[in-house]
């Protein structure tokens, strides 16, 4: 992402803002795994989505019409011997000429600094319960100043929610956004392809998830989240992290993995037979969920609010059920009822951006959002037949799950995820290839 973009987007924050306002954003702190080892560092999204500045012990405060700047950044100085041991600084020159920054100051200034900023301001646009150390600092700069009313001294009198803005600008990608999203998702294709060439009966699901990673980080993307490889029942464990069971022949394995590149996440899943077959069970279950997740991204357009794609889905599954023999009734009865939530008990998107969970609101008013060009959301309708389920045996220990990502176009939706097969036959037919390839 380019300077230009992020100007913009300040531009458009400070529009909404207003003069005598001040916003400020914190920089994500490091993290501690164990003891003395360090998490990879990760920036706070908004802190990126306004700055694309990189680094830790930073403090970003945008101002609206400021004769000294209105885009103002406090990081660390550079420092060649902790540069030697931790990797290379901006430094306050480079927070300025690399990102865009109109003035900058050392970190350890902003005391100093920072309540003088704030003196000539009657709103401050924060997010509170981020960092709540954090939080504390910016209470006691304004509490400072309004107790030095007495003396003349200005203060804010208003807080103000940035988030409540700042995420509703989020919620619309641009189309260098679009384009990263892209990116993102093609190497979760690369991926998820090269797994489903790769996996066998016999390998443990956390050798499968070394596939993904190796294609992540040989693209230079990193997980967006934990992949979830779950084979045979495992698949009806939603959130199943674990990745430690053995892969058995005649198993579906369900894996949810997408990727983070340049901080824009992709969240891909494929179900696929371990053994390269769909056994008939199984390829009955997968077509009802393909055929609702097809329903839903039909459903994914400009005009339509937030829960048709999923109330498209909800029918699909419902009437597949019931054509199973999963389910018994009358088919708007059943949805009526949510009998369909004992084997589909999740939504079937959500937004999808800088964080795989990204941020908007679902609802407007109390009324579902209506769709709109640059929104971009998952699409992954699902069906679990948990193990002790009060169905016949052939059923139990079956779960599907397919998920793409789907941006909202004047067009229609647009699928970022597509090259990735779907249809059980083709993914049969991309396996397949794998077998001639280890016989070759």
């Amino acid at each position: 992402m380019d300077a230009a973009e992020y100007a913009k987007r300040r531009k458009q924050l400070m529009r909404m803002m207003g003069e005598d306002s001040v916003a400020i954003l914190p920089a994500a702190p490091v993290r501690v795994r164990s003891r003395d080892v360090e998490h990879r560092y990760r920036q706070d999204s908004d802190f990126h989505y306004l700055t694309g500045f990189p680094e830790p012990e930073a403090v970003a405060v945008i101002s609206p019409g400021r004769a000294g700047g209105e885009f103002v950044l406090f990081c660390r100085e550079r420092n060649p011997e902790r540069e030697l041991w931790d990797g290379a600084r901006a430094g306050t020159e480079g927070a300025v000429s690399d990102y865009g920054a109109d003035d900058a100051f050392p970190i350890d200034d902003i005391n100093d600094i920072l309540p003088g900023m704030l003196e000539s301001a009657e709103r401050v646009f924060y997010t509170m319960g981020q960092y709540p150390e954090f939080d504390h600092q910016v209470t006691e700069w304004v509490c400072g100043l309004r107790g030095r009313n007495i003396a003349g001294v200005d203060a804010p009198s208003a807080f103000v929610s940035l988030d409540h803005y700042l995420h509703d600008m989020r919620l619309f990608k641009s189309r260098r956004e679009i384009s990263r999203l892209r990116q993102s998702a093609k190497v979760a294709v690369a991926a998820h392809k090269r797994a489903m060439r790769a996996v066998q009966p016999g390998m443990y699901e956390y050798e499968l998830e070394a596939e993904y990673q190796h294609e992540f980080r040989r693209h230079g993307a990193t997980a967006s989240y934990p992949p979830i490889v779950g084979g045979g029942a495992n698949a009806c464990i939603l959130h199943y992290i674990e990745n430690a069971d053995v892969l058995n022949d005649g198993d579906l394995v369900l894996v949810d993995a997408g990727c983070e590149l340049d901080l824009y996440a992709s969240d891909v899943t494929r179900t696929f037979p371990v053994n390269g077959r769909f056994t008939a069970e199984q390829r009955a279950v997968y077509d009802v969920v393909l055929d609702a997740q097809e329903a839903a991204i039909e459903a994914t357009v400009a005009g339509n609010h937030w829960n048709a794609p999923h109330d498209a889905a909800v029918k699909v599954i419902t009437r597949g059920l019931r054509a199973l023999g999963l389910l018994e009734g009358n088919l708007s009865t059943l949805i009526k009822n949510e009998a369909y939530r004992q084997f589909f008990m999740h939504r079937t998107g959500h937004w999808l951006g800088i964080d795989v969970h990204d941020v908007g609101d679902y609802k407007v008013d109390d009324a579902w959002r209506e769709l709109e060009p640059g929104m971009v959301t998952t699409v992954e309708p699902g069906i679990y037949i948990a193990p002790d389920a009060r169905v016949e045996k052939r059923w139990r220990g079956i779960g599907v799950r397919i998920e793409d990502d789907v941006a909202v176009t004047r067009s229609g939706p647009d699928v970022l995820s597509k090259g990735l097969v779907k249809t059980a036959d083709d993914i049969e037919r991309w396996m397949a290839g794998s077998a001639r390839s280890r016989a070759a």
